[in-house]
């Protein structure tokens, strides 16, 4: 990573990943009637953080999308453990939501996990499809929104196939695991068709800014790997 160059637009597009994987986890504790479905608040916002990353494979490179990646796994425990700071911290007289911030923020350690160990997996197989995809297309730029959805279909395949037998196994039933898992991940990745032509859009300005950077393989895929930009 020495002497790598990081323009402001990559910075704004790390910063705003960062933020929405954060305030989707903290969202997750609210649960939302969707017709006979229920999903959490965090659906809402998780998706754009794939969104992002698409954007960042895309322009930016496969390496550059495992170094945000990276930076959003530790933001979030960051995060995380600074809230587990907070709840143990002694309360003033005065303070009474003590178990409020406890129920909201003191999310159980397995559910955590989960949620970590998916993300990870998750995004590095969206980054990983996305930019197979674009190198065999060319340097183009054709076939964007294919690509978009078949890594988002792949990325948010292993997210709910990761998260929901380790968070919920032995809580739920399995079939109702398995319905959760087909329910999200088909439901995050219609989300992100619909949003499809904002960020088309998204794309061709961030190229117009930006140029191409990604003409040829990354040094490595391996997912691990922080330093080769």
């Amino acid at each position: 990573m020495k002497d790598v160059k990081i323009s402001v637009t990559f910075m704004l597009l790390a910063v705003t990943f960062c933020v929405c994987l954060i305030v989707s986890n903290l969202m997750e504790i609210k649960t939302v009637d969707l017709g006979p479905l229920t999903i959490t608040a965090g659906v809402i916002v998780f998706p754009v953080s794939y969104i992002l990353n698409d954007c960042i494979v895309e322009v930016y490179g496969f390496a550059k999308a495992r170094l945000v990646i990276w930076l959003g796994f530790g933001m979030n425990l960051l995060v995380s453990l600074l809230l587990q700071l907070g709840i143990l911290l002694p309360g003033a007289d005065s303070w009474t939501g003590q178990e409020a911030m406890t129920m909201i923020f003191g999310a159980v350690p397995r559910i955590f996990a989960a949620s970590f160990i998916a993300f990870l997996c998750g995004s590095m197989v969206n980054a990983y499809v996305m930019s197979r995809m674009r190198l065999s297309a060319g340097t183009d730029g054709r076939g964007f929104s294919l690509r978009a959805i078949v890594s988002s279909l792949w990325g948010e395949g292993v997210d709910s196939v990761i998260f929901f037998p380790i968070a919920f196994g032995g809580v739920l039933a399995w079939s109702e695991i398995g319905m959760l898992i087909v329910t999200q991940t088909i439901l995050k990745t219609l989300y992100e068709v619909l949003i499809l032509p904002v960020t088309m859009r998204v794309v061709a300005i961030l190229r117009r800014y930006e140029g191409d950077v990604e003409a040829e393989a990354p040094k490595s895929y391996k997912w691990w790997k922080i330093n080769e930009l």
